[in-house]
């Protein structure tokens, strides 16, 4: 057994090796995107008729085909042996899938949409139940912390005058527009009529709003919007109208994320920094695919 657990260690610390088959423009994609995984994978590029008979093909935990279609029939067999092997070879998306817990959007096609890869049931019983889970848990949440909204709308009446919260236009299930509030975190008419992202560093967000932003608990009044049906506690992060539109430009098949109710939080915000940019949606856009 020793011999048996040294040869895991080992193979873990190594981390794993793959063969990618595809074109060029997908490979140089996929290798960028393993800079973001967890895991310790190399990768190297391949023809389609790989000879098994090197020795370094031993080695190998498995095959990324970028479009199993290119495979011929007469080259089924050495790559059905190469399974017998204990080896794996797996679609493009499925290695994403499992290995960065993300879809970049350049990996997917209509055609993966049309296979039915992104179905939802809308009547499904996991989603009754994730509904009922929303209203109980937000119900529990806005009594325990009903003392701390009210103390910290009193701070930020005294630093700012105004109002304490903050309405906002978001785009909701299915594209419908809906109202979202938030505790204010930054000065009265900071945008002064022009949308604009909001930074880390942004000067027009108050000391409290900083402190507020920090803990998430400006989040808290979005609670109402969970309970109202127009959020869940867990999905893609709502976003305003005028920058979804500069986005659907530049990301392919956006819209989708709105196939399910946005969410409080999500699994963007548990994975990634928080974005300002086009480039951080385009990011975020990926795990929103996933979940």
């Amino acid at each position: 057994q020793i011999p048996i657990i040294y040869s895991f260690v080992e193979k873990t610390l190594k981390g794993e090796f793959w063969i990618f088959i595809g074109t060029d423009q997908s490979y140089d994609l996929l290798n960028k995107e393993l800079m973001w995984s967890k895991k310790n994978i190399q990768m190297i590029h391949e023809d389609i008729n790989i000879n098994f008979k090197d020795n370094k093909f031993n080695q190998v935990d498995g095959i990324i085909f970028d479009k199993f279609n290119d495979l011929e029939i007469t080259n089924l067999d050495k790559y059905i042996e190469f399974l017998n092997k204990g080896k794996e070879i797996i679609s493009l998306q499925k290695f994403c899938e499992l290995n960065l817990q993300r879809f970049p959007p350049e990996i997917i096609s209509n055609e993966f949409f049309l296979k039915g890869k992104f179905s939802i049931a809308y009547n499904s019983y996991q989603l009754r139940m994730k509904r009922a889970a929303d209203i109980i848990l937000s119900f529990v949440l806005l009594f325990f912390t009903f003392p701390i909204l009210i103390f910290f709308s009193i701070l930020i009446i005294l630093e700012d005058k105004g109002t304490f919260l903050y309405s906002q236009e978001r785009v909701g299930f299915k594209q419908k527009i809906f109202t979202m509030y938030k505790l204010r975190t930054m000065k009265q008419n900071a945008e002064k009529g022009i949308p604009q992202w909001s930074t880390k560093s942004d000067n027009r967000i108050t000391n409290i709003g900083n402190f507020l932003r920090k803990t998430r608990l400006d989040e808290l009044p979005q609670l109402i919007s969970v309970i109202k049906g127009d959020m869940s506690l867990i999905g893609p992060r709502p976003e305003r109208q005028v920058f979804d539109n500069e986005l659907k430009k530049i990301i392919p098949y956006y819209d989708y994320r709105y196939s399910i109710k946005p969410g409080l939080s999500g699994w963007a915000q548990v994975n990634f920094p928080y974005g300002s940019s086009l480039e951080d949606s385009k990011k975020k856009f990926s795990y929103d695919l996933y979940y």
